[in-house]
């Protein structure tokens, strides 16, 4: 399964949650929702796993977690914010080079319409 095919489904579920439990609650809710049903879909999916950073030959556990990654191809931020900080486009993209995946997601469930909340993130896709 390819990363755009990965998305694709991570953006339906997220439209569907959306419509049905609304914007506002916390990020933990989505995400473990989102996590339940990318499961459901037989999607391998690991959930706040740890992210190391590696300077030279020291691995540091410095305390950055990805939310979701699926099918170890795909990362999802999710947020749920009045506004996406400049900062939030960033951490996913240092994300995205730490661990050599190619597409993130970052979605915020604090909109009216879901698709205005989410922005594709790429690392040399």
């Amino acid at each position: 399964m390819t990363e755009n095919e990965i998305s694709k489904i991570a953006v339906d579920l997220c439209y569907k949650i959306h419509v049905k439990l609304g914007p506002g609650l916390l990020e933990s809710v989505y995400e473990s929702v989102l996590y339940y049903e990318l499961n459901g879909k037989g999607l391998k999916v690991e959930r706040q796993k740890p992210l190391p950073v590696v300077w030279d030959d020291l691995k540091m556990d410095v305390g950055f977690r990805t939310d979701l990654i699926i099918e170890n191809k795909v990362i999802l931020e999710l947020k749920s914010v009045e506004t996406i900080a400049p900062v939030h486009p960033k951490q996913l993209l240092t994300y995205l080079r730490l661990t050599d995946l190619k597409l993130g997601l970052l979605i915020n469930f604090n909109e009216p319409l879901i698709k205005n909340g989410i922005t594709r993130i790429v690392n040399n896709l």
